[in-house]
């Protein structure tokens, strides 16, 4: 069972700068037009990118693809630890980032931002102990409700693997049913209402106040379980048809959104809706393309991907958690400086990734020895069990058996 996928580094490295575009570009003046905006207004730059609009709009289509990146990853992941493994390597990978760039986040918008500072200390916490905010709560940035999502799914996989019984397979099983019959009716509301309808907008809200629940993303999940599955084996018939419903309940919340955005943003009004989808479509079949060569090259040994793209991949994380606040500062001074508002965007992302590679190379490095310095002191890592008595997720997977990798090496 191979550790690393390289091509999904890239990937992933591509969707945040995306999701970044769309942020900086359309949604800090788009807004306006729904009424609901961020906490980057308290930082954002006076400035307009009416004309890029039509190639900016559709970037949070990248959230889409991340989970099913992270669907993928975290099965990846799962079938190779015990339970205990698991969720210390889910607390050694998320938590550093998120403490720097949550405290970084907090400084500009104390600094320089225009909202009081006591309004940002409940948020502040919430993000340092990845505690999902309440409904009627503010998140210290918008893009954190994506790791109420992810902290949910990661819950999940640990729950099943404590069961010793409930297996990946079985956990595609469930989110797939689970989110194909929400978003079922959510596209079934959509065509009975408006956005200005009450229904519309309480199903709307399931997909970021209430994304803990993962009735709109669970498919995403879902389907990068399944594609991981089938990078290590032939998928069965009824698991090829489960696919295919995790991708048409994928492309009905995409839809859904867009369709939102569409008929409420002006601005956009002539796009279509299937762009998105299209952009998800090819980034789905792009990580089918890597799982489909994994399971075909598994007697041959591939060639070492350059080194850079596992760099871009470690940088992706502290990218998404600082482009929104962070990023939109850096776009603010350098348009009081004199720039034009376009030149400002392409150097605030290249010294945005420049200071995200120095996060994820060398602060998050150094915080993670202390954690697992502090853990292992507590007598909290668990020791190497024989392979016979090591409890493997993959067991229901009908995957060959496998020698895990060490803990640390194994975070992504």
């Amino acid at each position: 069972m191979k550790n690393h996928f390289p091509l999904l580094d890239p990937l992933r490295f591509g969707t945040a700068l995306g999701v970044a575009i769309f942020h900086q570009m359309f949604w800090s003046w788009a807004w306006v037009s729904i009424g609901v905006p961020g906490f980057e207004r308290y930082v954002a730059a006076d400035v307009l990118y009416p004309s890029a609009a039509p190639f900016t709009w559709f970037g949070w289509v990248g959230v889409e693809v991340f989970f099913v990146i992270s669907g993928f990853v975290i099965a990846n992941s799962a079938s190779k630890s015990s339970p205990t493994e698991f969720l210390l390597g889910r607390v050694l990978r998320l938590y550093p980032a998120v403490w720097v760039c949550a405290t970084a986040t907090l400084l500009v918008l104390v600094l320089f931002g225009s909202g009081p500072a006591s309004e940002f200390i409940l948020p502040y916490i919430h993000a340092m102990t990845l505690v999902p905010k309440g409904v009627t709560h503010q998140w210290l940035d918008g893009v954190y409700w994506t790791l109420a999502a992810e902290v949910a799914f990661y819950g999940l996989v640990f729950c099943a693997m404590l069961t010793k019984k409930i297996t990946l397979r079985h956990l595609a099983f469930g989110l797939t049913i689970y989110s194909a019959i929400f978003n079922a009716v959510a596209l079934l509301v959509l065509s009975c209402t408006t956005p200005s309808d009450l229904p519309y907008l309480v199903i709307l809200m399931f997909r970021v106040p209430c994304a803990a629940f993962l009735l709109t993303h669970g498919c995403f999940f879902a389907l990068g379980i399944w594609l991981f599955i089938s990078a290590n084996r032939e998928l069965s018939v009824l698991e090829r048809v489960a696919v295919a419903v995790t991708v048409l309940s994928g492309a009905a919340e995409i839809y859904f959104f867009a369709s939102f955005f569409l008929t409420s943003i002006p601005a956009i009004a002539d796009q279509s809706a299937l762009v998105p989808i299209m952009v998800w479509a090819a980034a789905v079949g792009l990580i089918a393309w890597c799982a489909n060569r994994n399971r075909r090259s598994t007697a041959t040994a591939s060639a070492e991907a350059p080194a850079y793209w596992r760099t871009l991949g470690l940088i992706t994380y502290p990218l998404y958690l600082t482009h929104n606040v962070v990023g939109t500062a850096i776009i603010r001074f350098l348009v009081d400086a004199g720039l034009d508002a376009t030149s400002a965007v392409w150097i605030q992302l290249g010294m945005l990734v420049l200071i995200c590679w120095f996060i994820c190379a060398k602060i998050e490095p150094a915080i993670r020895g202390v954690m697992t310095q502090a853990i292992a002191y507590f007598g909290q890592l668990p020791e190497r069990l024989p392979a016979s008595k090591r409890p493997r997720f993959s067991r229901g997977l009908g995957l060959r058996p496998h020698v895990p990798a060490k803990m640390i090496a194994n975070l992504r």
